[in-house]
């Protein structure tokens, strides 16, 4: 069976996805249609909602779409870690007047996510926050399914490419939204993109994609002349008209009372990379580790902050390159890049 191949699309570009919102079948849609690829996020979504999203998509465009998928990992928080965050928490739960969530285990529907995309046969999936076991790599390949995988490091690297995946995509720490990290624990690697990019191509010869801080055309002539196949951005496109990108998210993102951005635990107990804001002033200091638990606790309180158009309550996910992104349509924005 014939595979897609990421060095065969027109345009070297690709629109991330990008989880809890932004993403959308239009989205994904118009960054195929417009010659590169476009990603759909299976992240935070249910079975059922992946598959119609996948649909949706197919119904705007013929050519090859990507969907990418949260490894589950064991979490590393406590049940007092969480009760003391939650404590922490009541102060902002009353202001909103809602109640904290609840901070349940959760593998994010991994087994039912996995037959949609061996059933429905995206181009490609995509793998963030770990690797598929092997005899899922195995299968999903003999589907003729091309599989990447979110790296950032060099160790990383090494052990996707023994896992059976075929493209790297290596995320730099000016990315915006959660680090791929496959160990939550561990601090995220600074090391910066072009140099992580010519490490990890010295060590194999398997394609490269770049991503993390992407916003210009330069910025991608700069991974392309490194030898990356293409580069996938996120931030770029938040701004775009085929985003659902909250409204209070891409008011924000044009605000200058939010001149940065910060990694933080604040949000989600994972590491990620969002504008800073007063949850992350008030609560960055005190939040445990603990994917997706403490994203559970936070939920009702970034919901309501978003109700209310409060950008100080919600997770205002960035890259540092934020104030590059840009409006229009994906075709407007493509045609920027190159």
């Amino acid at each position: 069976m014939s595979r897609f191949d990421i060095r065969d699309i027109s345009q070297p570009l690709i629109v991330a996805p990008m989880a809890g919102g932004p993403s959308t079948p239009q989205l994904a849609a118009a960054a195929s249609n417009a010659g590169g690829l476009g990603m759909l996020a299976g992240g935070m979504l249910n079975p059922d909602g992946l598959a119609e999203r996948i649909a949706a998509a197919r119904g705007l465009t013929s050519r090859p779409l990507g969907v990418n998928l949260f490894v589950p990992q064991p979490s590393v928080g406590t049940e007092r870690q969480y009760g003391e965050y939650a404590k922490a928490l009541a102060p902002e739960a009353n202001r909103y007047g809602v109640g904290i969530g609840t901070p349940r285990d959760d593998d994010d529907g991994w087994a039912a996510k996995l037959a949609v995309v061996s059933d429905m046969r995206p181009s490609v999936v995509s793998f963030t926050f770990g690797l598929p076991s092997e005899q899922t790599c195995s299968r999903l390949r003999s589907s003729g399914i091309l599989l990447f995988a979110t790296v950032t490091t060099v160790t990383e690297a090494k052990m996707a490419v023994s896992r059976g995946i075929d493209t790297l995509i290596v995320q730099g720490p000016a990315a915006g939204g959660h680090r791929a990290t496959f160990d939550p624990a561990t601090s995220p690697c600074d090391t910066p993109l072009l140099q992580l990019l010519k490490a990890i191509r010295a060590d194999g010869d398997i394609p490269v994609v770049a991503s993390g801080g992407l916003a210009t055309a330069d910025d991608v002539a700069r991974v392309l002349a490194a030898g990356a196949v293409a580069a996938q951005l996120g931030t770029a496109f938040l701004l775009a008209d085929e985003a659902d990108t909250h409204p209070t998210h891409r008011a924000a993102l044009r605000d200058k009372a939010f001149p940065d951005t910060v990694v933080t635990r604040a949000f989600t107990g994972r590491y990620a990379r969002a504008l800073r804001n007063g949850f992350v002033d008030r609560y960055g200091n005190q939040a445990p580790f603990g994917f997706p638990q403490i994203g559970h606790m936070t939920a009702p309180l970034r919901s309501a902050a978003g109700d209310t158009d409060d950008p100080h309550g919600m997770a205002l996910w960035a890259g540092t390159n934020f104030r590059q992104a840009r409006k229009g349509s994906v075709a407007e924005i493509f045609r920027s890049l190159t």
